[in-house]
């Protein structure tokens, strides 16, 4: 029988979902908690692959296990024993054609970025103090909506058999930390921001790249003028550099049945 879970993982301590043949990964990490409950060997098949450091919240997964388990109570068992950086939000029977990569209709990610010192938001957070204009890299990321080639933002040997995707958001948003909401020392206007990005699929490294693109646009490095040229270049080594990974999540991933 096939089961659904939904969990979000800290990517900090692991090199990426994806199992890896001398690294640990949060695949592997949820199979061996899995077989060891089971007693048998579990193969598990999440969303997509996530890079190393790149953390993920509302991921979902499936594997094939006996009709005979208690959902709930499997569920409980692989919090307890699974590291603290992996979460079980749940665990139920799903259809046996369920598939989640294949039946996923989008996905969102969503970039952390601070332009002041903050011990508080460092671990998921970008820091970048250069000045940065807010506008031109909003009206950059407006120009990547729709469905393209985006070759230009994939990292070599993806292996993917098409690089046309269909972006239907990206944009710049201002927010301030729940932390400083909370207790802070008030707000801080303009120096936290987050990307938020959503498609129908993504490239390998796509995201981190097209962050690393915008902000370039927004130190004055690049023109918004020259984002077309980039898309149609399909040049990987013409666009910016991929930023870090730590501050990326997997923010979302869209099924039929969930109505969006």
């Amino acid at each position: 029988m096939r089961y659904k879970t939904v969990l979000s993982y800290n990517g900090s301590g692991f090199f990426g979902w994806q199992n890896q043949p001398d690294a640990i990964s949060v695949q592997e990490t949820l199979e061996k908690a899995l077989s060891t409950l089971l007693k048998r060997k579990v193969t598990v098949t999440g969303a997509g692959r996530t890079d190393t450091s790149v953390n993920a919240i509302g991921y979902t997964a499936h594997f094939d296990a006996p009709e005979t388990i208690d959902a709930a109570v499997l569920c409980y068992k692989l919090n307890a024993i699974l590291p603290r950086s992996i979460t079980i939000h749940s665990l139920e029977p799903a259809s046996d054609d369920f598939h989640s990569r294949f039946d996923a209709t989008g996905r969102e990610y969503t970039y952390f970025l601070h332009r002041r010192k903050d011990p508080f938001v460092e671990n998921y957070s970008y820091f970048c103090g250069y000045p940065l204009s807010f506008e031109d890299m909003n009206t950059a990321a407006s120009l990547l909506l729709g469905t393209r080639d985006f070759s230009c933002f994939e990292k070599t040997g993806g292996g993917n058999r098409t690089s046309v995707c269909t972006i239907k958001r990206a944009e710049w948003v201002e927010y301030t930390p729940s932390i400083h909401e909370i207790c802070g020392p008030g707000t801080f206007n303009g120096e936290y921001w987050y990307f938020k990005v959503e498609a129908d699929r993504f490239l390998r490294n796509m995201v981190r790249a097209i962050v690393g693109t915008l902000l370039e646009v927004g130190r004055g490095r690049r023109s918004v003028e020259s984002i077309p040229e980039l898309l149609k270049s399909g040049d990987r080594c013409d666009a910016g550099e991929s930023v870090p990974g730590y501050a990326l999540f997997l923010s979302r991933v869209d099924y039929p049945s969930s109505g969006k």
